[in-house]
């Protein structure tokens, strides 16, 4: 809209926006909608109807496509609540299983509740049995993130009976199923990566433990699942659970406006969070530890990351919504420290490395400055390397944490009397109506 202004006024106590285009004369008033907290957003949606314009709006970072009760951010105070709760909170006083029921029903559960919950989950972490046959059709050397994406995907080949979103029932079903298979899912992957034999889930057996035995074990020996890292595991998938509406979380709603089933809605979540700008910036800090190498060479690179001319970054610092800190840091360096002790992996030259990189870098007066403090992606990926994940399934631990955030966006879009079909639109800049040119005519 060429030369258009906006402006706050109250009419008849009802918030409004005015806007006018000062090319044609014509002005519209817009509803201003407020939330619960957070900032007030200005309705559009009869902006086109009214005046024949869309707004521009490139990655949609100045646009609200929902409203959801689910999680709120707070990027400039380091805030990050799930349904009211503080991440802080629930990271020391829960465990993921209550955060899954929090994010899905809304409440924390009573122990009643917690207990059906609970065991409705264990009892369906098991996969089909022909589905194991599916993953022999990769390649040995397959990314575990494109098993993840062909055998979710694939889930719907197999659970015809929980794909029918219009039933509550079924609904329910679909999002169980896909919390409790999530690990198991995972878990083969990177047995299949590593030329192991499946494991298969124990039911008297915790979340996190479960997965951390089927990926670890093995047949010929007994595997006790440390306690410490059963906690930091539990502790990165509760930090990792929700983030509000996301690239991935976005993809997952996105794809189910059209009516797609909720299997290959979290397949296509789980494609979106592949990309290296979302899902794999912790394995991006690894690789800079790597190029780092050793700590008397971390002075060098702290000047590097300071030099704007220079395209090298610190990897794990700063954060593009969190703008002062990032509380999932915050509770999860205790994690870290607490685990490189208890695994006695202090004195590993990489790891060494990363906590010699902190402590430079939380010193340095201009990483103070810039707020650049180490975000969630530093620790998450220090611990997954200590306790002994190779960095290709940094990515995949995240998408078996953010399921249950993807099923909650999408139970909810779907219950929304108000969704619709997801249509953005666009600002055309290609060629005006021009005649066809027989192929012979052509230059």
């Amino acid at each position: 809209m060429a030369n258009n202004k906006s402006e706050s006024t109250q009419t008849a106590g009802t918030q409004t926006a005015t806007l006018t285009d000062n090319s044609t004369g014509k002005t519209v008033e817009l509803p201003i909608l407020e939330g619960t907290i957070g900032p007030r957003v200005i309705d559009i949606r009869r902006l086109y109807a009214e005046t024949g314009c869309f707004t521009y709006d490139p990655g949609y970072t100045s646009t609200g496509s929902c409203d959801s009760a689910i999680t709120y951010i707070d990027g400039d105070e380091g805030v990050l609540m799930h349904r009211g709760y503080a991440i802080e909170d629930l990271a020391s006083h829960s465990d993921f299983m209550d955060v899954c029921y929090l994010l899905l029903k809304g409440e924390l559960p009573n122990q009643t509740q917690r207990e059906i919950f609970e065991h409705s989950i264990t009892y369906h972490s098991m996969l089909h049995e022909q589905m194991l046959y599916f993953y022999r059709g990769f390649r040995r050397d397959s990314h575990p993130m494109s098993i993840m994406v062909g055998v979710v995907g694939a889930l719907s080949a197999f659970y015809h009976d929980s794909t029918d979103i219009s039933d509550p029932h079924q609904r329910m079903v679909a999002s169980h199923r896909l919390i409790a298979k999530m690990p198991t899912i995972a878990a083969m992957a990177y047995k299949y990566s590593v030329g192991q034999p499946f494991v298969y889930p124990r039911n008297d057996l915790k979340y996190a433990e479960n997965f951390l035995y089927m990926t670890f074990a093995v047949p010929c020996e007994e595997y006790k699942v440390h306690p410490a890292v059963a906690r930091a595991m539990d502790r990165i998938f509760i930090l990792h659970a929700d983030h509000e509406q996301n690239a991935s979380t976005s993809t997952v709603r996105i794809s189910g406006s059209s009516g797609a089933n909720p299997f290959a809605c979290i397949a296509a979540g789980i494609a979106s969070l592949w990309g290296p700008a979302h899902g794999g910036a912790n394995e991006a800090v690894l690789k800079m530890l790597q190029e780092i190498g050793t700590k008397e060479r971390i002075p060098e690179f702290i000047e590097r990351a300071k030099d704007k001319n220079d395209p090298f970054r610190l990897m794990g610092f700063g954060h593009r919504v969190y703008k002062n800190h990032d509380p999932r840091a915050t509770v999860l360096r205790e994690s870290c420290h607490e685990v490189l002790e208890e695994l006695g992996k202090r004195d590993e030259p990489l790891l060494d490395l990363a906590m010699e990189l902190e402590r430079i870098a939380l010193e340095d007066e201009y990483f103070a400055e810039k707020k650049l403090f180490p975000n969630v992606d530093f620790y998450s990926g220090i611990i997954l390397q200590a306790m002994g994940f190779p960095t290709s399934m940094f990515t995949v631990l995240f998408a078996l944490a953010r399921t249950v955030g993807w099923v909650a966006q999408w139970q909810e879009m779907i219950e929304d009397p108000n969704h619709r079909i997801s249509r953005p639109r666009q600002l055309y800049n290609g060629p005006m109506k021009r005649p066809f040119v027989p192929i012979e005519k052509r230059a």
